[in-house]
């Protein structure tokens, strides 16, 4: 049963360029280098608001175990190292995950 993990974060339109370079270029390359059994990528959304920048993250994974093994035992707690948590505003304080039922992909 494949899974997906979904997380929002919030930053300014100021940082949100920031925040974008900082997940490019340290956040998912420190989450590949842990080299995380079962884990099969990660998605990242952005949508530009009035007055801020919402995030979306959907990491996924083969099983509810391979979550737990990236996160721990409370695998729903988000993971935000502390470098994001310097230029976002606001943030999901937990993740939500699916199972993955279906998925199609198209050329």
């Amino acid at each position: 049963m494949a899974i997906n993990r979904i997380w929002h974060g919030w930053t300014s339109p100021e940082n949100a360029d920031t925040y974008s370079e900082l997940l490019h270029t340290h956040i998912f390359p420190g989450i590949e280098a842990k080299n995380i059994p079962g884990y099969r990528g990660i998605t990242l959304l952005r949508q530009d608001h009035r007055d801020e920048v919402e995030f979306i993250t959907i990491m996924r994974f083969n099983s509810i175990e391979d979550v737990i093994a990236f996160q721990g035992e409370d695998y729903e707690r988000a993971y935000v190292p502390a470098a994001a948590q310097l230029v976002l505003t606001r943030w999901d304080a937990r993740a939500a995950h699916y199972e993955i039922v279906e998925e199609r992909t198209y050329v």
